[in-house]
């Protein structure tokens, strides 16, 4: 077994939760699920499937979900390793798991295939998450969205680590079987969110400390974010540079959407700036 606990924050996954779980049979002796009132078939998946469930209930300030499970959970092993659950581990990744995991770093990058509707896509703009680190090396980063925020749950954050950080290039395996619908409600979610973060960046209460703590790429793209051009720019890096196109019509089709999200935040700051 690999000396990682694993942690899945879930809610109402019980399309996605059985693929998870059976990819980490075998490898890892903890498994916790972070629950914040599923109302499906998730938990009795959980119970079949063995695994500790930590009941969770946002009060609407910090910590949410991965940082409040850190605070409060006892975790058996050194590493613990963030999945959502329609990720799955793959024996590739795994494999390089093994060689990486003692080599120095206390955290690791890792990076996603990621499947539209129905169809593994080879090309475009891939998702990249730090979601594998030693525990106690630090947490996910707090933003000031106490007043805001209607996600119980970490999503743009990325964890502030204490040490070096390493990459694996084995990819993981992202595949939301809960349908288009879903995609488009939940990313509609995360473009309010995103609206709210820019907003606030770009108020009297932000300062540099604030601006540097971003990466490269969130820097351009809050500074960005209510260009007219923005979504055109994304479709441009994923369909023409990252060769979404050798995708087909699935790789056009999700370079569209994408390019339709960062057109509904720009409309999302209009509305918001007007009625101010």
């Amino acid at each position: 077994m690999l000396p990682i606990s694993v942690c899945i924050p879930v809610l109402n996954e019980e399309k996605n939760l059985p693929g998870c779980l059976k990819s980490l049979e075998g490898h890892f002796d903890e498994i916790v699920l972070v629950d914040s009132g599923s109302t499906d078939g998730t938990l009795d998946l959980a119970k079949e499937a063995g695994v500790e469930v930590l009941n969770f209930e946002w009060n609407g300030v910090f910590p949410k979900k991965r940082n409040w499970a850190l605070r409060n959970h006892s975790f058996q092993n050194p590493w613990i390793l963030f999945l959502d659950a329609d990720e799955r581990v793959t024996p590739e990744f795994l494999s390089e798991l093994k060689e990486k995991l003692d080599s120095g770093p206390v955290g690791f990058w890792m990076h996603y295939e990621n499947w539209f509707m129905g169809r593994k896509l080879l090309h475009g703009d891939t998702m990249t998450k730090l979601a594998l680190f030693k525990i106690g090396s630090g947490e996910y980063e707090k933003f000031p969205e106490d007043q805001w925020s209607h996600l119980d749950m970490e999503v743009h954050e990325h964890p502030v680590l204490d040490g070096p950080v390493g990459d694996i290039g084995a990819m993981l395996e992202h595949h939301d079987f809960r349908g288009l619908a879903s995609y488009i409600g939940k990313h509609n979610e995360y473009s309010t969110w995103e609206v709210n973060r820019y907003q606030w960046l770009h108020s009297d209460e932000a300062n540099e400390k604030d601006w540097a703590a971003l990466n490269k790429r969130q820097s351009f793209k809050y500074r960005h974010l209510n260009k007219w051009w923005m979504g055109t720019f994304y479709f441009l890096i994923s369909y023409v540079q990252k060769r979404g196109f050798l995708d087909g019509i699935q790789g056009y089709r999700f370079a569209k959407m994408k390019k339709r999200y960062f057109e509904e935040i720009r409309l999302k700051i209009i509305e918001t700036q007007s009625a101010e």
